[in-house]
């Protein structure tokens, strides 16, 4: 149903967070905000976008507040935001808050939610910058039809 295309960490400096995460992890900037909820940098491996953010109000960042620094929340890439609503939350999901757009337009959104333990996690059909909704593995060269070899001694 959903593909695991979005992590979003809090930090006190979205910079200096940035800058680690690219040499540390060769991830690359594909972007970055300054809004009224949040500032913040996107980075990328290709497949999976991470947002480091800094929440700008208590409101706007939830339960733990605009201080908290670590792992914020996680995203979903769904086909129909609409049919996975309904299914996470006849799962135990709670909706915190966000709305699909009414007509798909491709416009980037994202409707977050609490799991039953009370991590947030959002779904989205437009997915996030720098993220691939659908990834095919690299075929392993375990997986050849090369004749296996014999080890000498």
């Amino acid at each position: 149903m959903g593909k695991l295309r979005h992590i979003a960490i809090t930090v006190p400096d979205v910079h200096k967070a940035a800058a680690f995460y690219m040499e540390a992890f060769g991830l690359k900037k594909v972007g970055q905000t300054d809004h009224s909820l949040a500032s913040g940098v996107y980075l990328t491996d290709g497949v999976v976008n991470l947002a480091l953010l800094h929440y700008k109000t208590d409101e706007a960042a939830g339960s733990r507040g605009r201080d908290f620094t670590g792992l914020h929340h996680i995203g979903f890439w769904v086909d129909d935001a609409h049919e996975a609503r309904k299914q996470v939350e006849a799962a135990g999901a709670n909706w915190w808050m966000g709305e699909p757009p009414k007509v798909d337009g491709g416009a980037f959104y994202e409707v977050k939610f609490h799991d039953p333990n009370g991590v947030v996690f959002d779904i989205s059909t437009s997915g996030w910058t720098g993220a691939s909704k659908d990834v095919v593995p690299k075929e392993s060269a375990e997986s050849t039809d090369a004749a296996p070899t014999k080890a000498t001694a």
